[in-house]
């Protein structure tokens, strides 16, 4: 048997996933960050018109312009970011966009500055791409939101980039907008790369998001309609940044998938062209689950930072993996720590992308823990 390649003995498959995978139906996921809602209506139409009109064929590889043209508009408004069309790549999903950051950016010898708790993906395509990942500690003295001290301290004359989240994903944080400005002048000054991943962007609570590109050249927009418009299954996202750059990692994409699903491409277009009256109703009621969750965990005394962002709570425990096998006995899928970095063995997380009512049910059932 012909062996694969070495270096995918470091990856491990997703915790997330594995936890996906538990086949009860009795039990009650708090485990994938995915929303429990429907597509926009006016998304349904637009697809099933298209499907009728044969847009079943290639796009251009950037994604068909009228799209690109939307989502230029999109950034303008909502991120004070002027990008061309031109200088957008569509992509499958934002964890092709993650994948291609990676092979078009790192290489061996680079350092890749990745929040820690962070998204797993992170470390992953760091890893595949045979760079090194350097860890930057999110703090829970500071709500697990990353400073300008926190970064600053792992530069090096070898750092390529910083990938950066906001709204976190596993933790909820938002950074403060200092930072944010702060960090994207060290990329400035350091001349390396922020990839800043902004896929929760839209699901945020009584705070307000912003994007690195606003303060410098040197980063990189990751976004998409996964989370914002619950089209997890149609694969659409997309990369902004500047044109030579965008040209360079569209070698990677062109090679890799061609172009983006030419009726996923319809459907994020139609989202952000139709009415936005969604969007609001769906973070509407990802706030309330989140203020049952919250008390329901102070209730457990489980100790957990405010939750500002996506819809994940990331509490402290005794031991993470003890407790995901406890709450997997009364029922309740979680997520161990332990897969989103180095310093969270003692946190599991929570996705609260589910109904309120399982949710409630899942935090009753999680008081039988003893």
């Amino acid at each position: 048997m012909v062996k694969p390649a070495e270096r995918l003995k470091s990856i491990e498959l997703s915790q997330i996933r594995k936890m996906f995978e538990v086949c009860d139906d009795s039990a009650i996921s708090l485990g994938i960050g995915e929303p429990d809602f429907d597509i926009p209506e006016n998304v349904k139409i637009a697809i099933n018109n298209a499907l009728e009109e044969g847009f079943t064929h290639y796009t251009h590889n950037k994604g068909f312009l009228e799209l690109r043209e939307e989502i230029s508009k999109k950034l303008r408004s909502d991120n004070k970011v002027n990008i061309d069309p031109n200088s957008i790549l569509v992509t499958v999903g934002a964890s092709e966009a993650l994948y291609i950051c990676a092979q078009g950016f790192f290489e061996k010898g680079d350092e890749i500055l990745i929040p820690d708790p962070g998204f797993l993906s992170y470390k992953a395509c760091v890893d595949i791409s045979e760079a090194t990942t350097i860890p930057v500690e999110a703090k829970i003295s500071n709500d697990y939101k990353i400073k300008l001290e926190d970064v600053e301290e792992k530069i090096s004359s070898k750092t390529k980039a910083f990938i950066m989240n906001s709204p976190s994903n596993p933790t909820g944080a938002v950074m403060d907008k200092k930072d944010i400005k702060a960090i994207a002048d060290l990329a400035t000054d350091h001349d390396f790369i922020i990839i800043s991943d902004e896929i929760y962007e839209k699901i945020i609570y009584d705070k307000k998001h912003y994007s690195p590109k606003q303060f410098t050249d040197n980063a990189i927009i990751i976004n998409g309609f996964s989370k914002t418009y619950a089209m997890t299954g149609l694969r659409i996202g997309y990369l902004a940044g500047e044109e030579e750059i965008i040209e360079e990692l569209l070698k990677v994409h062109q090679y890799n998938t061609a172009c983006a699903p030419s009726i996923s491409q319809i459907g994020g277009y139609e989202a952000l062209k139709g009415p936005q009256g969604y969007v609001k109703t769906m973070v509407k009621e990802f706030k309330r689950r989140k203020d049952l969750i919250s008390k329901r965990l102070d209730d457990l005394n489980l100790e957990c930072t405010p939750l500002e962002g996506a819809f994940y709570a990331f509490p402290q425990v005794e031991n993470a993996k003890d407790y995901v096998k406890k709450a997997l006995d009364v029922g309740v899928i979680t997520v161990p720590g332990s897969g989103f970095g180095q310093t969270c063995e003692c946190n599991v997380r929570m996705s609260y992308a589910n109904s309120y009512e399982n949710i409630e049910e899942a935090m009753n059932r999680l008081e039988k823990i003893k």
